[in-house]
């Protein structure tokens, strides 16, 4: 991913001495296959640079040529950098290698312990009892889930090392402002897994019933018991960061109930609760979740018109298992050397 600076010219107003700076346009051009925060998180740095930020995405030909098949089809790689809130234009089909008239080439700082070749991991390793572990046995290399619990912070996919969240982090993706006092707030709740564009037109959908979307991000014991022993393959504070950069949401709970109860309802103001058209599960109780909204008449099921789930995505890396592998392979080695050459520096 590369981020070049370009028309900062300035105009001489009236030809007076008095100068006037010329919008600051920023290109960056990529992959952006799986849209993650780590992405993400390189086109806020790009954006801080000047003031109008242009993405370059590739096509699925190019990718193919140059690393191997793609996860995300180009046209849902379009829609999810467009949809990230610190992107103003989106450039499709942009050449895999980029020549523009620039001022100043700069770069981003990677965010350590996320990558698509980290994801693609997981999900080609993941099985029924990478949520269960033996503590007498210590982590297991192979376990998604204990990535993060190895002693050296080190992926075993990619060999970079693991995410660590910190509030400095989320506060740089928050937009940390309040509802207006007369904004409709919307609630929404759930897993938000692998944020692909199955979620992303939930959310454009969800945030229409307002003004001010509010986001439950449930915690990973709550996921694993409703979705299985093999999700979430993105630890809690992953998925938060995720939806933190959708030009949709305007807050999140991390670690959200998973029964909508009046209280929460009355703390945080809801005008609206609203749900998807997948499956209901009900609460370990037995109850229904949504039975409070449903009651007092404020909840509603959304059709996106978008069927895509956590699960297809995993499918398509299964029916491309060994390419994916290939790939990874070559991309940790590459990872690997990349990082001992700043070692030595």
């Amino acid at each position: 991913m590369s981020c070049k600076r370009c028309n900062s010219d300035e105009d001489t107003m009236n030809g007076e001495s008095s100068k006037r700076k010329k919008s600051i346009r920023i290109w960056v051009d990529g992959c952006f296959d799986m849209v993650h925060f780590g992405h993400a998180n390189a086109l806020r740095q790009a954006k801080q640079m000047g003031d109008y930020l242009v993405v370059g995405v590739h096509s699925d030909e190019e990718i193919m040529k140059h690393k191997g098949p793609p996860v995300f089809s180009q046209e849902e790689r379009y829609k999810m950098v467009r949809a990230i809130k610190w992107v103003d234009e989106v450039v499709e089909n942009a050449p895999y290698v980029t020549t523009l008239e620039t001022e100043r080439y700069k770069e981003c700082k990677r965010t350590v312990g996320i990558s698509t070749t980290d994801l693609v991991g997981r999900m080609l390793l993941v099985t029924k009892s990478h949520h269960e572990r033996d503590e007498t046995k210590g982590p297991n290399k192979n376990d998604p889930k204990e990535v993060g619990l190895s002693q050296d912070g080190r992926s075993p996919y990619t060999g970079t090392k693991q995410f660590v969240p910190t509030t400095k982090r989320i506060a740089q993706f928050s937009e940390g402002h309040e509802p207006k006092p007369n904004d409709k707030i919307v609630y929404v709740a759930g897993a938000f897994d692998l944020f692909h564009v199955g979620r992303l037109d939930f959310l454009e959908k969800a945030s229409q019933y307002g003004d001010y979307l509010i986001v439950g991000i449930h915690s990973d014991p709550v996921v694993n018991r409703y979705k299985g022993s093999n999700y979430p393959i993105m630890n809690l504070h992953e998925r938060v960061l995720s939806v933190l950069t959708n030009k949709y949401v305007s807050e999140v709970i991390i670690g959200a109930p998973y029964t909508v109860t009046m209280q929460m309802i009355n703390d945080f103001k809801i005008d609206a609760v609203c749900h998807g058209m997948t499956p209901i599960l009900p609460d370990v109780d037995g109850s229904d979740p949504y039975e409070i909204p449903k009651e007092i008449g404020i909840f509603h099921r959304i059709d996106s018109s978008n069927d895509l789930t956590s699960d297809m995505i995993v499918q398509r890396i299964i029916r491309n298992k060994f390419l994916f592998e290939e790939r990874n392979k070559k991309k940790e080695a590459k990872e690997v050397y990349i990082e001992n050459i700043i070692r030595k520096q």
